[in-house]
């Protein structure tokens, strides 16, 4: 009964992390993206959407492959690309 709970709660906290991501990259523009040597934005959406979307839709284990795939790429985004990103537009 606990592991249940715990399966929620994680991929409630995925959800979130995923739906942030993927929000955060609609706010920069596309030349910000090739400014910071960064892969486009078009493909930084497409990620992250795909990322969320499987975590939707794809009921079963939150830490199965394809939802740790989408997490470390949220989280890369999170990391490197979004920081890089709100560094170019301070300027």
């Amino acid at each position: 009964m606990v592991e249940g709970w715990i399966s929620l709660a994680i991929s409630y906290a995925l959800i979130a992390v995923k739906a942030f991501a993927l929000v955060s990259s609609l706010g920069f523009s596309g030349e910000a993206y090739s400014a910071g040597d960064k892969l486009s934005k078009p493909a930084w959406v497409a990620i992250l959407a795909l990322g969320l979307a499987a975590q939707l839709l794809l009921r079963g284990n939150p830490l199965s492959l394809i939802h740790l795939a989408f997490t470390i790429a949220a989280f890369v985004y999170l990391a490197d690309v979004r920081p890089a990103l709100a560094e170019l537009t301070r300027r």
